[in-house]
């Protein structure tokens, strides 16, 4: 049976990609040696890695713009910290919007290295919104947001317009929507959603806002020395990044983010249209924040819990079960997902409504 794959990360990827990396691990470019297993200095690896930093660039509009985009390891988790290790000075201010569990991860990071400042909070909510109406300091070395909440399904629609650097987690929707992303001096994402395997993350920076800040940075987290290493100061997660590679020239093939974003508003379109119309269900988010990546629900009746899970299962459908923070369940639609597979939860709702 197809399986389904709802899970928010690692998750799903294009059919495509998976079989073209299956024939890599064997034999990569007719060498006779796995991709897991050749030099991250061949010639072959360079060229992957010099399409896929270009490949981003292109797909984002920041091509000849100043910016160098990066495949680093360490996940968002490092990111956290690697952001105030080269954007904040000496006894300087970050300003910081918290929607989510990893925004807070994010503030307690950026507090090692000064004074951060939380422009506004969804917490005494449970985080079923995104903040608005804060004022951002115009004294803040950078404001740093995170675009898509993975654990609450909340989604920045529109971003504050601020004379201050904008930092942005897209960890869970980059390259899923088309936004002006030259309003953004430093992006970063795990590659786990949208782009490829655990392993590898994409920063996209602007160069021109480095080596700025006074401070002596340890080499592994200067974002300038890495761009001077041309993303490889030391050994790359070469398979993540080659995944990562076959994944944005599948999205490049299916029109760019363009496309792909109408696809993915069919399917968000579909999902919640499902989620207001049956009377089994209610979102968790708030309407107007709704994540299009992913979806949060909650049956109203918690007794129906056994038979929909059942329901669920035999369809098909995995990593359907809602983070602990908000229970319930979470559909994460990314790039990836086809709407069919949108459809066989929608069924499946439809299912159980006529059961109870």
């Amino acid at each position: 049976m197809k399986k389904h794959n709802y899970s928010a990360g690692p998750s799903i990827l294009p059919q495509e990609v998976f079989e073209k990396a299956s024939k890599a691990i064997l034999n990569f470019n007719d060498s006779g040696l796995s991709i897991l297993e050749i030099s991250h200095r061949s010639k072959d690896f360079v060229a992957v890695m010099e399409e896929a930093r270009s490949l981003a660039l292109e797909l984002l509009g920041l091509q000849g713009k100043g910016y160098q985009a990066l495949f680093l390891q360490g996940g968002a988790s490092t990111a956290f910290l690697m952001a105030p290790y080269n954007l904040m000075k000496e006894n300087g201010k970050a300003a910081y919007l918290d929607s989510g569990t990893w925004a807070t991860a994010a503030i307690k990071e950026a507090k090692y290295f000064g004074e951060t400042v939380v422009v506004a909070s969804s917490k005494e909510e449970n985080y079923n919104h995104i903040p608005k109406g804060y004022t951002i300091p115009s004294d803040a070395d950078y404001f740093h947001c995170t675009s898509n909440n993975t654990i609450f399904g909340t989604q920045m629609k529109e971003f504050p317009a601020t004379n201050v650097p904008v930092v942005c987690d897209m960890s869970s929707d980059i390259f899923s929507r088309n936004l002006d992303f030259s309003k953004f001096d430093l992006i970063y994402a795990g590659a786990q959603k949208n782009m490829g395997p655990a392993g590898t993350t994409l920063v996209v920076i602007k160069e021109e806002i480095l080596e700025k800040n006074g401070r002596t940075i340890p080499s592994m987290l200067d974002y300038a020395k890495h761009i001077k290493g041309e993303s490889m100061y030391n050994t790359p997660p070469v398979f993540a990044v080659y995944v990562s590679l076959l994944t944005l020239q599948w999205i490049k093939e299916k029109g760019g983010i363009a496309a792909v974003e109408k696809l993915n508003d069919a399917k968000a379109d579909l999902l919640y249209t499902e989620i207001d119309r049956n009377p089994l269900f209610k979102g968790a988010a708030a309407v107007e924040d709704r994540s299009k990546m992913n979806v949060t629900f909650l049956l109203n009746n918690a007794d129906h819990t056994e038979t929909f899970d059942a329901l669920w299962k035999a369809a098909g459908i995995s990593g359907l079960p809602g983070h602990r923070s908000v229970g319930g369940y979470r559909a994460s639609i990314y790039n990836a997902m086809p709407i069919e597979s949108v459809q066989v939860l929608v069924d499946v709702m439809k299912a159980l409504e006529s059961k109870v």
